[in-house]
């Protein structure tokens, strides 16, 4: 085998296997989007807290269906560059009164969530 032919195989190997490779050392940034939540701000939520309150401390909700307005949902969603998305779902629902009645998602009730607010 000559020179040449090892430094065409070489080339072409190195070619081939560069896709992986280059695709890593491409800068891409990172995506955020949705409602950032941190476990502090979900801490503060309580039973009985109106739409307002609870607007007040989380922000506006990123979904509310028309059809069912007692149930807001707050997701986020990030793409932090070459690693795994992460998306984080917080439901909560409200009564007919308007008040908060229960939550769900990837966040846990904080200490004081079944204590109502009167």
């Amino acid at each position: 085998m000559s020179w040449k032919n090892i430094a065409a195989l070489t080339l072409a190997l190195s070619l081939l296997s560069g896709c992986s490779v280059i695709e890593k050392l491409v800068y891409r940034i990172d995506i955020n989007q949705g409602n950032y939540l941190e476990q502090s701000d979900i801490d503060t939520l309580r039973m009985g807290m109106n739409k307002e309150q609870v607007r007040y401390v989380l922000g506006s909700p990123m979904l509310v269906e028309p059809s069912y307005p007692d149930t807001w949902y707050y997701v986020y969603y990030q793409q932090p560059g070459h690693e795994e998305s992460v998306q984080k779902n917080l439901i909560l629902a409200f009564d007919a009164q308007n008040k908060l009645t229960g939550m769900k998602g990837d966040y846990q009730p904080g200490p004081n969530f079944l204590t109502a607010i009167n």
